[in-house]
């Protein structure tokens, strides 16, 4: 068997930047520190801050009152902070500044008089985050979303969470200008999020498996397998090498390997491991030469 590594893949800057956020937190401030919502969607990096001292809850009202508290990468509502001041917790807000612009567009719009569609996964904790920032409209990137029955001439704007599938965004954006020729549109998926599908799109046609490593609930990671299957090869979402079947490796001499956004490259290690194959190919792509900041408090 041989193993064909897609390239780029696993962590982006903005997990890069979460990640290092609560760490710093629990070597400034010492443990406990909570964490609103995962801080990534994936459950080793969740694990292993927890080992540490992180404390990861849904709720602002699970948080003691006073704490220090991170927002996670994906964004938080105004009213989470609203209530984060009435509890007097200590917000270190870690949401991906890619996701901010988002936030910023939607205002912008707003205040310009435009009625705002949101392009996302409804549930989604990135669009529950986005949503909150002023009165919008979700239209799911799925085909065949009923999108609003205004007036054609009316001053429409788009936006869409960053971690969309690029073909499914721009088809659906494409049913939005059919409806609303006007529309200002701004495809907000972000860079890795579009790597990573180039990539495995490159990928797939030399292969005859793909195993896309990372978490259920990581959106970019669904689709990447998604990417993958479409091109009409057998494709899954796996957490770590103890989700491999081995019925899927039956007859097939390569297997292409990628992971998403969330994802540490330790996961990816592990299965190649599990795979034991005779060759490991890594693919080239795009130089991500992309990091952010950290939050004003902790610089």
């Amino acid at each position: 068997m041989e193993v064909i590594l897609s390239s780029p893949r696993g962590f982006c800057a903005g997990v890069v930047r979460a990640i290092e956020v609560v760490e710093i937190c629990l070597r400034k401030f010492g443990a406990p520190v909570y964490v609103k919502h995962q801080i990534v969607h994936n459950p080793h990096v969740v694990t292993d801050l927890e080992r540490k001292g992180a404390i990861t809850v849904e709720t602002i009202e699970e948080i003691p009152p006073g704490s220090l508290v991170v927002f996670s990468a994906h964004g938080s509502a105004p009213e989470d902070f609203e209530k984060a001041r009435e509890r007097n917790l200590h917000v270190i807000d870690a949401v991906c500044p890619l996701v901010t612009r988002v936030h910023n567009e939607a205002k912008r719009y707003r205040r310009e008089g435009r009625k705002v569609l949101l392009v996302g996964h409804r549930g989604h904790q990135e669009v529950r985050g986005t949503m909150g920032q002023v009165e919008m409209t979700l239209v799911d990137d799925n085909a065949g979303s009923r999108l609003p029955s205004w007036d054609p001439g009316e001053k429409v704007a788009v936006l869409t969470q960053t971690t969309l599938s690029v073909g499914d965004t721009a088809a659906a954006i494409d049913a939005i200008k059919d409806r609303f020729p006007d529309a200002i549109v701004r495809n907000d998926i972000c860079y890795a999020t579009t790597n990573r599908q180039e990539a495995v799109t490159e990928m797939a046609v030399m292969v005859d498996l793909v195993l896309v490593i990372g978490a259920e609930n990581s959106s970019n990671c669904n689709r990447l397998r998604e990417v993958a299957a479409a091109m009409g090869v057998p494709a899954y979402l796996i957490n770590g090498p103890e989700e491999i079947d081995p019925a899927w490796l039956l007859g097939k001499g390569k297997v292409g390997i990628t992971s998403g956004a969330s994802t540490p490259e330790v996961l990816v290690e592990s299965v190649i491991q599990a795979l034991a194959p005779e060759r490991v190919t890594m693919l080239t792509g795009v130089d991500e030469d992309v990091s952010f900041s950290l939050p004003q408090e902790l610089r």
